[in-house]
């Protein structure tokens, strides 16, 4: 069993404790100050940081400059835009643990893995815990998935609304099968808005009196997979305008292009129903009293360097922050951990934050006029994963690596370099592998980690090709034990310079920065002999353990 800061007996009473005071001073705050701020967190599944209000700060040759989300820019134009916000974990399950928790993944018991999550509930989570502070809460579509039992730190399906229908989380299938029944690209983005619509009435419906309200709002549709093609005939997404604007680990040439075009598609699909949320809390008159939270759960899937990957392009993901108590217009350079939403959240709702929570309240921030670096000790976030998929190397095992990011620096470690960071390659040898098809259908069929896609199946197709090898074996090959990278030189992470003498006293305070906090927090990978996650019930030789 992981040991966890807190021991099991002080959290369950200190969370007695905590929950009693809320619901002793909830009535007192409620005769005395404003209303308590309803919660509308929109979450989308597999965003990374990709928005146009992104792009407006990056220089021409962003990939940003192409995408257009302008229910998100609004957010950010009214609120806080925060440069620098990263998951835990670049993996759905376990970053989900860690935001429902507010704690870093590793300390979530089994949650803290993908395939095989169990949730422990005795952890507290912040959904339930505003519900006993008086709150409505309510979600939509994916909120901790996979895992079991099915949504518990959010409640179960008890608290799930969908009864307008589900169809809007895959969109562009949907989409294009009804216009190639006869409907006009408006009319089946439209039928598709109204179920988004639909479910939050339910949502509201269902709400006692003036009670405040906390909404999750998570649609799949980013994630895998898309319709080939989507993103320019939905969405205007012309793939040729990428061309020279991809990061330099991205091959630039036509197949990833209408890839990445197509993802684009999705992010914009999303950043609609965002807008027809917004537009639902204005005609209510709730949006000033809404604290209005968006952002990914990681970065983009079937791309090299993103999903299940500790650099920016897989941990780096979008926030804006609207509060209509906080100075909005700025641009804010804090290093945000989404751990830290929990406590931000029951802050707002007038919750104290159980002592067990590693993350760290927003509100100071939100509060504050200033832009720029608002709270001088948010200059580093640390991030990890352990196990995604069970079956992507024999055993079960995981592939273990922790990151700590600061301003200037990148540093990686890979506890297990002996292992293929990707995924086996199965059913894959130097004259023979599966299918393009297969490739770009099935994520099953070799490195289960880097999820299938037009991009994989092109770089499998061209890794013995001399133009193009170096980018395959950055995608799939094994990685050195550490890593470390100087992003004013290096901002796409290409160049390992950690066996570099100029960087050998940066690396070690690195070093020592990173594993003391990841003892602080008993990060089971660094305590003990480490190997925790390497066995049963994590890493399980029958596989039994997977769901």
């Amino acid at each position: 069993m992981i040991s966890r800061f807190v021991p099991p007996v002080v959290r369950h009473a200190t969370r007695t404790f905590h929950l009693a005071i809320a619901l002793v001073v909830l009535p007192a705050l409620t005769e005395s100050a404003p209303r308590r701020p309803n919660i509308l967190f929109a979450f989308a599944d597999d965003w990374g940081r990709h928005a146009s209000a992104y792009g407006k700060i990056e220089n021409e040759s962003s990939a940003n400059r192409v995408v257009q989300t302008p229910n998100f820019d609004r957010v950010a134009r009214e609120g806080i835009l925060f440069k620098n916000a990263f998951v835990t974990a670049p993996s759905c399950t376990p970053c989900r643990s860690s935001l429902l928790s507010g704690q870093y993944f590793w300390r979530t018991g089994r949650a803290a893995i993908l395939q095989g999550a169990q949730w422990d509930d005795s952890i507290p989570s912040f959904p339930l815990m505003l519900r006993q502070a008086g709150y409505h809460i309510g979600q939509t579509y994916k909120v901790w998935s996979p895992g079991t039992p099915v949504d518990a730190p959010y409640g179960g399906t008890r608290f799930e609304y969908e009864k307008a229908g589900g169809r809007f989380n895959q969109f562009s299938q949907n989409a294009t099968a009804m216009v190639a029944e006869g409907l006009t690209i408006p009319a089946a983005k439209q039928a598709l808005y109204k179920e988004v619509t639909g479910n939050f009435e339910a949502f509201l419906r269902d709400r006692k009196g003036d009670e405040p309200f906390c909404y999750w709002f998570g649609p799949t549709l980013v994630h895998r997979k898309w319709t080939k093609g989507s993103g320019k005939a939905l969405w205007g997404i012309d793939p040729d305008r990428l061309k020279g604007k991809l990061p330099k680990f991205l091959p630039d040439v036509p197949e990833v292009r209408e890839d990445l075009a197509d993802y684009f598609g999705e992010v914009q699909a999303f950043d609609a129903a965002l807008g027809l949320l917004l537009e639902r809390l204005e005609q209510l008159g709730e949006l000033d009293n809404t604290l209005v939270v968006v952002s990914g759960d990681h970065g983009a899937p079937g791309f090299p360097n993103g999903k299940c990957n500790l650099y920016d392009f897989g941990v780096g993901v979008p926030l804006a922050i609207r509060w209509g108590a906080a100075p909005g217009g700025r641009i804010v350079d804090d290093f945000v951990n989404l751990m830290d939403l929990a406590p931000t959240f029951l802050e707002a709702g007038g919750v104290p934050s159980p002592d067990e929570m590693t993350g760290r309240s927003l509100v100071n921030v939100l509060r504050s006029s200033e832009s720029g670096l608002v709270d001088p000790t948010r200059t580093w976030v640390i991030t990890g994963r352990e196990r995604h998929v069970a079956a992507a190397r024999d055993e079960a095992m995981p592939y273990p690596h922790r990151a700590l990011r600061t301003k200037d620096h990148l540093y990686i470690i890979n506890f297990k370099p002996d292992r293929w960071p990707m995924g086996n390659p199965y059913n894959l040898t130097e004259d023979q592998a599966p299918s393009q098809e297969a490739l770009t259908e099935n994520t099953m069929v070799s490195y289960m980690d880097f999820d299938a896609s037009p991009t994989k199946a092109w770089l499998v197709a061209h890794r013995s090709d001399p133009e193009w090898s170096a980018y395959y074996q950055r995608a799939f090959g094994k990685r050195p034990r550490e890593e470390l990278y100087v992003l004013s030189d290096d901002p796409d992470q290409i160049s390992n310079v950690a066996n570099d003498t100029r960087y050998q006293s940066i690396r070690e305070q690195l070093n020592r920065q990173l594993l003391n906090e990841l003892r602080r927090t008993n990060d089971p990978r660094v305590t003990g002999d480490g190997s925790t996650f390497d066995k049963p019930p994590f890493a399980n030789p029958t596989n039994q353990n997977q769901n």
